[in-house]
């Protein structure tokens, strides 16, 4: 059973059937107490009644006979004799029990009040039987108004099931109202306190989707952006390679031809990276990692592009580093932050690496000889494509973006400084792992 009006229904209408059910079985036993009481003061009242009587009326006698009347009138003698009895019932003991008592004569109970004067003993009789009838029929005539008010009841607590939960079913409507692209939030206003925090929290994730939206909107238009020029020069030297008219200019156009293909490769490779590292992406399985043998790995991959512009690397890890994260990311990571750092070094200087377990952090070094990067555009280099106006280095500017993105992702922090090289110093700080 799913819906929440039903089982709210249910329960009430089952909680109503049990309190009516209740208050019929106590109204039914008080009633029937209450009867049984009123009976027994009846007993006692004739019998005194009786008692103070010189001798028994003969118009008190016809109506004592009647048939229809329930009490048996029973007088004796002091010395035992009968003086008098309403109507003859041989099934009664010849001898009074004084007081209230219950007895069985016939094949039925009675019950009796007796009373004794100096003179007489007065005892008068009813069956048991016909006071349970009657004691039953009034205690129902007490109980058959609920009876009547239950349906009334259970129409007013499906009524009120209804009015209660309408404001889910006006924010059910509103949002199957909506269209695919509307992520403006829902009201909360008017809402009842058990679901504003749900209408809240929604409204939270609509703004983060709303976020993520416009990131991935702003992704893809800066994308494309950065996609043209590249796309209209490889345009522009295939069509130089078809009319080049010696094999002189067929080299040169192919040689234009292959570093372009080359600069788009790597401007595709790192918006694909950029595109994982993106706060909203998928979700990365962390595992134990070796940093120091990451960072290892990662600056392999970058010492073809140092050999061939004469930068030196060299990489100080003496011993392991232990972190949660995901390799690949990490190593994308440190290949972004080694390949800027050679390809802002001039030929001939060193580019340092360094992996340190510090102060309950695993840090990385990267430390080079280039220009720097001055202290008021430190803040921007992160931003997606950007890129430094007096820089002459060809690139996408998504190198410390990517950075930025992966560290996000590690909880890990990057900063910049001077190095103690000349150029610039990039540390990233990565929370310990469990050794």
């Amino acid at each position: 059973m799913k819906s929440l009006r039903v089982r709210l229904l249910l329960a009430l209408l089952a909680m109503l059937a049990l309190a009516a059910a209740a208050m019929g079985l106590l109204t039914y036993r008080s009633v029937l107490a209450e009867t049984e009481a009123l009976f027994d003061y009846q007993l006692r009242q004739m019998a005194l009644s009786l008692r103070d009587q010189g001798e028994i009326a003969p118009e008190q006698a016809r109506a004592f006979a009647d048939d229809d009347l329930d009490f048996v009138v029973q007088v004796w003698s002091i010395d035992g004799r009968s003086v008098y009895q309403s109507r003859p019932h041989p099934e009664l003991p010849a001898r009074a029990a004084l007081g209230f008592a219950d007895i069985s004569a016939g094949g039925q109970t009675w019950r009796t009040f007796g009373v004794a004067t100096p003179l007489r003993v007065i005892q008068v009789a009813q069956p048991l039987t016909i006071r349970k009838r009657l004691a039953a029929d009034a205690a129902l005539h007490a109980v058959f108004p609920l009876l009547l008010i239950a349906p009334v009841l259970a129409l007013v607590v499906w009524w009120v099931t209804k009015v209660a939960l309408r404001p889910l079913a006006e924010l059910a409507g509103e949002v199957q109202g909506r269209d695919g692209q509307s992520l403006a939030p829902l009201p909360t206003q008017g809402l009842p306190e058990e679901v504003s925090p749900l209408v809240a929290a929604f409204n939270q994730l609509l703004e983060r989707l709303s976020q993520s939206l416009d990131a991935q909107r702003a992704f893809v238009g800066d994308a494309a952006h950065e996609l043209r020029s590249p796309l209209t020069a490889l345009k522009l030297q295939l069509q130089l390679l078809r009319r080049a008219g010696d094999d002189a200019s067929r080299e040169e156009a192919l040689a234009a031809l292959s570093t372009g293909i080359e600069r788009a490769t790597r401007l595709v490779e790192q918006l694909l990276a950029l595109a994982r590292s993106e706060p909203g992406a998928t979700a990365m399985a962390l595992s134990p990692l070796d940093l120091s043998e990451v960072v290892r790995q990662a600056m392999a991959d970058t010492v073809p592009l140092a050999l061939s512009r004469g930068v030196e690397l060299e990489l100080f890890a003496d011993q392991p580093v232990p972190v949660q994260g995901e390799r690949t990311s990490l190593a994308v990571l440190v290949r972004n932050l080694v390949d800027n750092a050679v390809r802002y070094s001039p030929k001939g200087a060193r580019v340092e690496l360094r992996v340190l377990a510090e102060q309950g952090h695993a840090t990385v070094h990267v430390d080079d000889a280039g220009p720097g990067i001055p202290p008021s555009e430190r803040g921007r280099v992160f931003d997606r494509f950007y890129r430094r106006a007096s820089n002459d280095e060809p690139g996408s500017g998504l190198g410390l973006a990517i950075v930025k993105g992966v560290a996000t992702r590690h909880g890990a922090t990057v900063s910049l400084s001077d190095s103690p090289l000349g150029g610039l110093r990039v540390t990233v700080q990565l929370p310990m792992g469990a050794a």
